[in-house]
């Protein structure tokens, strides 16, 4: 890997590593990193070009940040991990899950999607708008050039067909606001393809862990009790 990602890291235990999403940096999950430590090694990562961690010069793609992840992982020695992400972190998740399943536990994905016409519209054209000025303003400035790659990802990905679901087989908790930017069908869609997964809507928007902590800890707590449970009695 051409950079070091930045993170903070609380508590002992069975690690949990933290995705945060698109434009954020790990402090997103000041909630989550507090509630988990007591009972988890918990590890929030800033993504490349995200927070502290820096751009370096590798594609700034959903798929690089899957690799960052892989080196990350492989750099701190952790084999095993549970696995939570946001948003982009969500969708970054499950991109590493496809490919290195043997380092994933349990998988929470909280606000993913599998593509660009899984965000609702009233989000997504705000999105596209910005994308398309950036790029006219990218080759101008360097801050224009740098919001354009963030919206870029938002516009062009992910990609993840819904059959690929399927080859996923670790206990999944997909998890949502009922007000999500994601729509409802789409993260359904989600839950119906992964074969060991849970669905729960939390009642707010998208950005449930922060501003519905209490709820979305609780409710991430009860399905990591519920798989601990079920792999001792198999």
């Amino acid at each position: 890997m051409d950079i070091k990602l930045n993170y903070i890291e609380k508590g002992t235990g069975f690690p949990m590593i933290l995705l945060h999403g698109n434009g954020e940096n790990l402090e997103y999950f000041q909630h989550q990193v507090e509630y988990f430590s007591k009972a988890y090694r918990v590890i929030a990562v800033d993504t490349r070009g995200h927070g502290r961690s820096p751009r370096g010069q590798a594609p700034f793609t959903l798929e690089q940040f899957a690799e960052d992840l892989k080196a990350f992982l492989d750099l701190m020695k952790i084999s095993k991990t549970i696995l939570l992400g946001f948003s982009d972190g969500g969708n970054t998740a499950l991109l590493f899950t496809l490919k290195y399943q043997s380092y994933v536990r349990v998988l929470i994905l909280n606000g993913a999607n599998l593509n660009p016409k899984g965000v609702k519209r009233s989000w997504q054209i705000p999105i596209e708008i910005g994308y398309k000025m950036t790029s006219l303003l990218a080759p101008f400035s360097k801050t224009a050039a740098a919001k354009k790659e963030l919206l870029e990802l938002m516009v062009t990905q992910p990609d993840i067909p819904c059959k690929t679901l399927r080859k996923i087989e670790v206990p999944t908790l997909v998890i949502a606001g009922t007000k999500d930017m994601v729509l409802e069908h789409h993260t359904k869609e989600i839950h119906r393809y992964l074969r060991r997964s849970k669905l729960v809507l939390v009642e707010g928007d998208h950005f449930i862990a922060d501003k519905k902590a209490p709820a979305f800890n609780k409710a991430v707590e009860h399905f990591l009790k519920q798989t601990a449970k079920k792999a001792e009695t198999q």
